[in-house]
């Protein structure tokens, strides 16, 4: 462990806020939830340590084209201690992580290994000592090579099997200190992104303009493997309830990604899209865990393709989510696309079945981030009417900057801001969101754009051997906002003094 000093951070926030009367941490429900989030491949690094063995995560980034990868990235297996730190001085009231599945087991299934076990314990202890609520994500991308190699992964139903076995040891060696369970996360992005578009781990696709994949078929993967994603949850929520639920007390989710969706223009033909879009975004996943079916459009569009459950297991699906994680970062406006009839069944892919255009917007340096949350109030309240108000926590959001630029990073702060107001809105018009985690706490290896963008609310120095952490603006006023000395004025501009110690490594 490095030593410890404390980093005195003068800063002044100047915002301009327009979308919400004036609000503190106080107006929000006295068990909501304010947190940040890592995951295990993009946090802890030692990825050749202790006994843990490679995931596809480790394939993927190895690959060809790849220039970043999370074999030291944070080096939270490390430096755990000194992060729970740094969270507890920021007011943090919960932490979202993930449990690396082959630091836990190996093989994919068998034995389980003592080092990562213990590992992942005393991170769980560390946190609740200081009064932080364990939010923990089952499967991030990481999927054993082993299996995938074995059997070919989520395209296969022996999957079920071995994460409903790999949910249980987390469950019993876990769940007494663990009351919030995500089983998969982000599940519509994966299957799209791992299965059609070939740019998330395993990187499966029918071959294409942009991704040359060496294997995959875009037009039957993504909806097997969605199809196991939703069983394989449906099988660990059953567990769970049957054996852990009446002694742990805890509860089980499901996560999607959430873009905030509008029709281009008020045509016929873009309100149609528009529909089409939230019945093959949402309600691919969303539907059969709340209604036990698939969306009608998407059976139509998808013929024999889109697999079909059993009787006993639209049962099973059905319900069996507690809650319903939400990963939102920003809003598309959608156009219906030009058909293309003569395209085949075999060379179509998700997109071109969705038969919908996106057109990003936004004014940050990434297309599509936007500190205008206009879209964001939309999602909650449409998952209010169309799927019977279910409790939500928003387990990601945030905003992505080149990693080194400064440490003021103003835009990130407006954008935290922005949507944390459009969210107390949809809460006070009904909606039963418990909890928000900004992405990420710290700066993280990124999926796509690696180590050249961020989103940690602290900064980690990559160059330097010890990775020095330093707090940035957004910690600073996020933590003003969770001790109640920040509070969020209604009229345009707002200026606040916020002093702020924060523990970094030297």
């Amino acid at each position: 462990m490095q030593s410890l000093s404390l980093l005195s951070v003068s800063v002044v926030i100047v915002l301009a806020v327009s979308y919400s009367d004036a609000f503190t941490r106080n107006d929000f429900p006295k068990d909501f939830l304010f947190g940040a989030a890592t995951s295990a491949y993009q946090w802890e690094g030692a990825v050749d340590e202790d006994g843990r063995t490679p995931s596809v995560w480790d394939t993927f980034s190895h690959s060809d084209n790849k220039k970043g990868d999370g074999n030291i990235a944070c080096d939270g297996y490390h430096k755990y201690q000194e992060d729970v730190k740094l969270m507890a001085e920021m007011g943090l009231e919960a932490f979202r992580f993930s449990i690396s599945w082959t630091r836990l087991i190996p093989n994919g299934r068998g034995p389980v290994n003592p080092k990562g076990l213990k590992f992942y314990k005393n991170l769980i202890k560390e946190l609740r000592s200081h009064g932080i609520e364990p939010h923990v994500t089952l499967y991030h991308y990481d999927l054993p090579q082993a299996l995938e190699d074995e059997y070919g992964g989520w395209i296969n139903r022996k999957i079920i099997e071995d994460f409903t076995s790999f949910a249980d040891v987390c469950f019993r060696e876990f769940g007494e200190d663990v009351k919030l369970w995500t089983t998969i996360n982000e599940a519509n992005i994966f299957a799209i992104g791992a299965y059609s578009e070939g740019f998330l781990p395993p990187g499966h696709c029918s071959t294409n303009t942009f991704v040359n994949c060496s294997t995959g078929n875009s037009s039957t993967e993504p909806y097997i493997a969605g199809h196991n994603l939703l069983l394989a949850h449906a099988s660990a929520s059953k567990l769970y309830r049957l054996k852990y639920k009446s002694k742990q007390r805890g509860s089980i989710g499901f996560s999607i990604y959430a873009y905030g969706l509008s029709p281009y223009t008020n045509s016929t033909d873009d309100e149609i899209a528009f529909q089409r879009a939230k019945d093959f975004l949402f309600g691919w996943m969303l539907k059969p865990l709340v209604y036990g079916e698939y969306p009608d459009v998407m059976k139509k569009t998808l013929g024999s393709r889109l697999p079909v459950f059993s009787e006993e297991e639209t049962e099973q699906v059905k319900g069996s989510s507690d809650f319903f994680g939400i990963i939102h970062y920003m809003t598309v406006y959608v156009t219906n696309s030009k058909p293309s009839p003569s395209l085949p069944p075999s060379n179509r892919e998700f997109f071109t079945d969705m038969g919908v255009d996106t057109i990003f917007i936004g004014n940050s340096s990434f297309f599509g981030w936007d500190a205008i949350p206009w879209g964001f109030e939309g999602v909650l309240e449409y998952l209010k009417q169309s799927y019977n108000n279910p409790p939500l926590y928003i387990l990601e959001n945030g905003l992505p900057m080149e990693h080194d630029s400064a440490l003021q990073d103003t835009p990130r702060v407006e954008y935290i801001q922005a949507y944390i107001g459009a969210m107390l809105n949809a809460i006070k018009n009904g909606s039963d969101t418990r909890g928000y985690f900004v992405w990420s706490m710290i700066d993280l290896y990124e999926l796509l754009a690696e180590y050249k963008n961020s989103f940690g609310l602290y900064y980690v120095n990559f160059s330097d051997p010890g990775l020095k952490r330093s707090p940035k603006l957004s910690a600073s006023w996020y933590s003003g906002f969770l001790k109640g000395t920040v509070d969020v004025a209604s009229q345009d501009i707002t200026q606040s003094q916020s002093n702020f110690s924060g523990s970094s490594s030297l």
